[in-house]
């Protein structure tokens, strides 16, 4: 996996949002970069990835772009591509950008099953001081669960690294802009990014539909190349 970058911001916190369960991560990350007015700077690239490429208002949209809101010295990792079988690589690819930007704190955000009908977030961290920021905000630490993914994947790998997690539940498995909103309101309090919750959640739709639509279109493509190689092979 390739960090190609054309700017190297010093010591940003560092977001990612990777696929996951309600696309809740990618959901969030596109509304921050949006919200931000985040430039891209780069992107990860690996030729295993699936062989397609999407565009927004004529333009190409990288499958795992990187971007930079330089007010407030945020990277932001957001995935537009299916990642299965390179979570692993994912995982050390973040943890190395990481280190080359000697990034402060690098968090993850993920979205998790739930039954309930209330949307609650939870988080991780390996730092005290963060630890003790969670709980004054009166978010409760995830103390069982299986996380999968490229989250899990950096469970393991950034160990050496200032690491946290914001969960949140998430309802549905196709798109959850509701509990993205919620991961929103949390980085909110806990970065001070001066969200404007008004508009939030209608906002959150509107990405909803958008990367639902784009993720469909995106399976569709990965299910016919498997049906043409098949065909091909049968």
């Amino acid at each position: 996996m390739q960090i190609i970058l054309n700017k190297r911001p010093k010591s940003p916190i560092i977001i990612n949002g990777f696929p996951g369960f309600g696309l809740v991560s990618i959901i969030s990350t596109e509304f921050l970069i949006s919200h931000l007015n985040a430039k891209p700077i780069g992107y990860f690239w690996s030729d295993k990835l699936s062989p397609f490429i999407a565009l927004h208002d004529s333009k190409i949209l990288d499958p795992l772009g990187i971007f930079y809101d330089a007010k407030d010295n945020i990277v932001i990792v957001h995935a537009m591509s299916p990642i299965q079988g390179l979570e692993w690589e994912l995982a050390d690819a973040v943890v190395q950008l990481c280190k080359q930007l000697k990034a402060k704190e690098l968090i993850s955000l993920e979205g998790v099953a739930s039954k309930e009908t209330t949307v609650n977030p939870y988080y991780y961290t390996n730092i005290e001081k963060r630890r003790k920021e969670f709980d004054k905000m009166g978010i409760k630490p995830l103390k069982e669960g299986l996380v999968v993914g490229v989250t899990g994947a950096l469970l393991l790998k950034a160990k050496d690294i200032s690491f946290s997690s914001v969960f949140v539940e998430a309802h549905t498995n196709i798109a959850d802009s509701e509990a993205a909103a919620k991961i929103i309101q949390v980085l909110d309090k806990y970065l001070g990014l001066k969200v404007d919750y008004k508009p939030l959640l209608t906002v959150a739709k509107e990405f909803e539909g958008k990367l639902k639509g784009l993720m469909e279109k995106t399976k569709e493509t990965v299910d016919q190349k498997e049906k043409r190689e098949l065909n091909y092979l049968g």
